[in-house]
């Protein structure tokens, strides 16, 4: 909606992600009440007839995006087929010889997608390294298991991976710019690596000890947290396919089975949180928030995506302190600075709200919502029509088909007493979905 309103109070956030947080979208809502005015309207139309239409002004805001891919008609499948054979030793039992042969066969499948995507033209555009592409594709695709033999000394895997290429190229487009993800990925295949070389080391020493309890102790750890890998990666790839519960089961076996006081495992509390808060179950996000800064105290993104959920539960001043840390961990963090704002009109504080906002738009100069709730802002609460006419340009140039931009506009040039431009923007709005905009323009037996 639109309206000429003082901002009173945000609703509350649901949420996205991904990461992203795919890593995941992130929405506020805003409803600011209406003030009446005493001033003349659209041609002569007083003001506390325009009220009548603009009870509230609610407007949704997309914070973090979660690595969204649109379904392309045209897309091109391909699918890579690998098997691979793991020769048990003493150490080993069918569980652990499976979960060696899956790890191996799920390399060969990235390699082979990664040497596809290298000569992709799109993909040369990224300036990505082999190994790079080969990283980034772990948290996109997933291999399906085809067909498994154990014979009590070997054990065969035979697995596809099916992969569309341009939603993979797009995939990989948005995951490179993800700065947290990225990081995520590659310590997880470094830990990788460094199981698989524990993996033969301490078989080594299982020989020579001749089965040594201790040995076989560690032996064991090693393959549960190479499990555990493989279901974090798992619980990812479900999560970008929308299956949030089996991603919620995959993170929890990788939680049960993952070192307790190890750094990457509070990737896998952080997502899980993640899929917790967009299926709307706060208080568990928050706990899985809370471990995964037990374990990792340094990460920026669980303490905003802990924000988030304290906001959505009505936590105001909690959810403020958490993106006070977030911004302290990264002073370039555009989000946080502009869900802060917001928090504090909550609260009142319209200056220092103003001044977030201020600080989103320097870090991130096309963020076409900061635009909008500042311009709102500059009207409503500061009283400066002009500066709130400039933003919601500014914010209708970025995003042309932000009804609410347009309908806020409108009404900032209707007080400036241009009832032209104001209609005009106020047909627009209408137009563009305005529900407000529309009543109010029928209302007055006016077409758009």
């Amino acid at each position: 909606m639109c309206s000429t309103a003082n901002p009173l109070g945000l609703q509350r956030m649901l949420g996205h992600f991904l990461p992203p947080m795919d890593n995941k979208k992130n929405i506020i809502a805003v409803k600011i009440k209406t003030a009446r005015r005493s001033s003349a309207g659209i041609g002569g139309i007083r003001m506390a007839t325009l009220n009548k239409y603009h009870k509230g002004f609610v407007f949704l805001i997309a914070l973090v995006f979660l690595f969204s891919i649109a379904n392309l008609a045209l897309a091109q499948t391909k699918v890579f087929v690998e098997e691979y054979t793991y020769q048990a030793s003493e150490a080993d039992s069918k569980i652990s010889s499976r979960v060696i042969a899956l790890e191996q066969v799920k390399r060969l499948l990235l390699e082979k997608l990664g040497t596809y995507l290298e000569s992709k033209t799109e993909v040369k555009n990224f300036q990505l390294t082999k190994d790079q592409i080969v990283i980034l594709t772990a948290g996109i695709v997933r291999a399906e298991i085809i067909d498994e033999k154990w014979d009590g000394k070997t054990y065969y895997l035979k697995a596809k991976l099916a992969a569309d290429s341009k939603e993979v190229v797009n995939s990989i487009d948005k995951l490179r710019q993800d700065r947290q993800k990225t990081k995520e990925l590659e310590v997880t295949r470094k830990k990788a690596d460094e199981a698989l070389r524990e993996v033969e080391k301490l078989k080594k020493e299982l020989e020579i000890s001749k089965g040594g309890k201790q040995e076989q102790d560690q032996y064991n750890r090693v393959i549960d947290g190479l499990s555990a890998i493989d279901w974090s990666e798992k619980g990812y790839a479900l999560a970008r396919a929308g299956r949030s519960q089996e991603a919620i089961e995959a993170y929890t076996r990788a939680i049960e089975l993952g070192p307790k006081d190890e750094v990457l495992f509070a990737g896998a509390h952080y997502n899980r949180g993640t899929v917790y808060s967009n299926l709307g179950n706060y208080g568990q996000a928050i706990r899985d928030f809370d471990k995964a800064i037990d374990l990792n105290p340094r990460v920026d993104w669980t303490y905003y995506n802990r924000g988030v959920a304290y906001t959505k539960l009505r936590n105001d001043r909690q959810a403020i302190r958490d993106f006070d840390k977030a911004i302290d961990l990264n002073p370039n963090f555009a989000d946080a600075y502009f869900v802060r704002g917001l928090l504090h009109s909550t609260l009142g504080n319209h200056r220092q709200a103003i001044r977030d906002l201020d600080k989103a738009i320097d870090l991130n100069p096309n963020f076409a919502k900061a635009y909008f709730i500042r311009g709102s802002f500059y009207g409503n609460v500061l009283g400066n029509r002009w500066q709130a006419v400039r933003d919601y340009s500014r914010a209708i140039e970025l995003n042309p088909n932000d009804a609410e931009a347009y309908c806020g506009r409108g009404l900032a040039y209707d007080t400036l007493g241009n009832s032209r431009q104001a209609l005009e923007d106020l047909k627009i709005a209408a137009g563009l979905g305005s529900k407000n905009a529309q009543d109010f323009l029928r209302s007055k037996g006016i077409s758009w």
